[in-house]
């Protein structure tokens, strides 16, 4: 603390204490020149209000009090530069201050829960491991029809995806329904392992400064028109001829990159099913603004034993009944 604040404070400590003083000085003088335990003249419903003052005991306590915070004050005043006559150090000299105590308490119990943590995964892995193990070495689309399998993997989807994909894993807005078969990264259990192990990263730029409001306007009627909505003709046309620019993502027929064994996520127009709204608003809003999801990848907090079991949960839930060769 500067030497401005220190002396600020005790010059403001030393007014409260003063002004203790005078106003207990000023409670016991006698301003109503009535004699102690006489009538003031002052009754209300019968109970009369006599002169009384303070008691002697309690006058001498108010005035012990302010002596003794006087005397504290000039022996430890913790203020500042000053260390009173004892030569204290306040706390901003070698003490840590109240912010910094805070802050190195909420680091040991975070290091301490950390440490914890640890132990505890470890005790986890030494139990469960060999299990995870156990599942890894099958094939997925065994491990999608394992009912023992589906519950860890069940429990490990409720605990990492249901934030997003909800717990009955059918999505919300901007996180896509793992119920249905529409895959922006692809639906095989090959494509699924990889996009738990390493995320996926969407990015659809925004086309209001290439476009301009009637570009956009002419290019939403054309994408709705896609999945079969009924739209402007004529604005939907124009919007053809300009949908070259989204052709390299989505394909020229629109059916997305997995149609057509693309790497960049992007979606299928032509069924209907919309990430972010399919109202002519919310297709209009993707245009502008362009998306940008994000799925954060799995491969160092799960694991690959667990990522294994998750992807053939995760399949399962797009493909209730195996496959037939």
């Amino acid at each position: 603390m500067s030497s401005f604040w220190s002396a600020w404070i005790i010059i403001f400590t030393l007014v409260v204490l003063v002004g203790c003083l005078v106003l207990l000085t000023w409670n016991l003088k006698n301003y109503v020149g009535v004699s102690e335990d006489e009538t003031t003249g002052h009754e209300h419903d019968g109970i009369s209000e006599l002169n009384n003052p303070l008691p002697k005991w309690w006058t001498y306590m108010f005035y012990i009090t302010l002596a003794w915070s006087l005397l504290y004050l000039a022996a430890y005043p913790g203020l500042g530069n000053y260390k009173g006559f004892l030569n204290w150090t306040s706390s901003n000299q070698g003490i840590l201050s109240l912010e910094e105590s805070e802050q190195a308490t909420i680091a040991a119990r975070e290091a301490g829960m950390n440490v914890q943590l640890d132990r505890e995964i470890a005790r986890a892995d030494e139990v469960y491991g060999p299990v995870f193990r156990q599942f890894a070495e099958r094939d997925v689309l065994d491990l999608a029809y394992d009912p023992e399998a589906l519950r860890i993997g069940q429990r490990l989807f409720l605990q990492n995806c249901a934030q997003c994909h909800g717990s009955d894993a059918r999505g919300q807005r901007g996180f896509p329904n793992l119920t249905n078969n529409d895959w922006q990264w692809g639906g095989t259990p090959d494509k699924i392992k990889e996009t738990l192990l390493y995320g996926r990263k969407a990015a659809m730029p925004g086309f209001k400064d290439a476009l301009g409001e009637q570009g956009i306007r002419e290019m939403t009627a054309f994408v709705l028109s896609l999945s079969g909505r009924t739209v402007n003709q004529r604005d939907a046309e124009a919007g053809q001829a300009k949908f070259a620019m989204c052709a390299a993502c989505h394909g020229n027929d629109g059916k997305g990159s997995v149609a057509h064994n693309l790497p960049f996520g992007a979606p299928n127009l032509t069924n209907n099913i919309w990430l972010y709204g399919g109202s002519a608003a919310d297709v209009t809003e993707t245009l502008v603004q362009g998306r940008y999801g994000e799925m954060p990848a799995f491969r160092h907090t799960l694991g690959e034993d667990k990522v294994h079991i998750l992807t053939a949960y995760v399949y399962r839930l797009s493909n209730p009944e195996p496959k037939q060769n």
